[in-house]
């Protein structure tokens, strides 16, 4: 049984979608562990009471990068997990929690990356033209939206598409590809070469 770890710092609509396919057995062998937030008013920390879920918040302010990750790697060995998942987590992690968890952390990052890294990646699309983007799971190294790329989704930019409008269908997509790159991980049927994460 592989546990999981879920940071947020928002809604966690991302985390909501992995508990839900925890829960249905879409993620074979896993468990929801702990969800950890830095914002004590987060939504997603209420959501996960909803399933049951075990919360811990710990604030970011007036707290060195490094501690605040100390602390919130501490709860999340006390839970005893194996995966972490970044769903909207809004802060850069600290090389040391990285090394920390090292190939076992993941992210999820509106884009396909390495196009658009970064805050407001949807704009950044919209802006420079392009037809397709999307979403990127992938392993998280210490370069800001740059580790081994595990799944990624393709979404059609469509001519009348606002921020939101394309956020919205992007995170669709997100909901659907982060479960499948989850149950990867959990499941230990990969393997890294270079950038490459190869299904088995």
């Amino acid at each position: 049984m592989k546990r999981i770890g879920v940071l947020i710092s928002g809604r966690g609509s991302n985390m909501t979608a992995i508990a839900e396919a925890v829960r249905d057995g879409r993620i074979p062998n896993a468990e929801v562990a702990v969800v950890i937030s830095n914002i004590e008013t987060a939504a997603g920390l209420e959501r996960a009471r909803g399933f049951g879920i075990p919360t811990f918040f710990h604030s970011h302010r007036g707290c060195a990068r490094e501690a605040h990750d100390r602390a919130m790697a501490a709860e999340l060995r006390r839970h005893e997990v194996d995966v972490v998942c970044l769903a909207g987590y809004m802060r850069l992690l600290s090389p040391w929690f990285i090394r920390e968890f090292e190939h076992r952390i993941l992210n999820i990052h509106p884009s396909l990356l390495p196009a658009f890294p970064g805050l407001d990646a949807q704009k950044q699309a919209l802006d420079y033209g392009v037809k397709f983007t999307g979403c990127t799971v992938h392993l998280v190294d210490e370069e800001l939206d740059h580790g081994p790329i595990v799944k990624q989704a393709v979404v059609p930019v469509l001519n009348g598409d606002t921020a939101e409008t394309l956020s919205a269908r992007i995170l669709a997509e997100e909901h659907k590809t982060y479960i499948e790159a989850v149950a990867l991980l959990a499941s230990g049927n990969f393997k890294i070469e270079g950038r490459r994460v190869i299904e088995l």
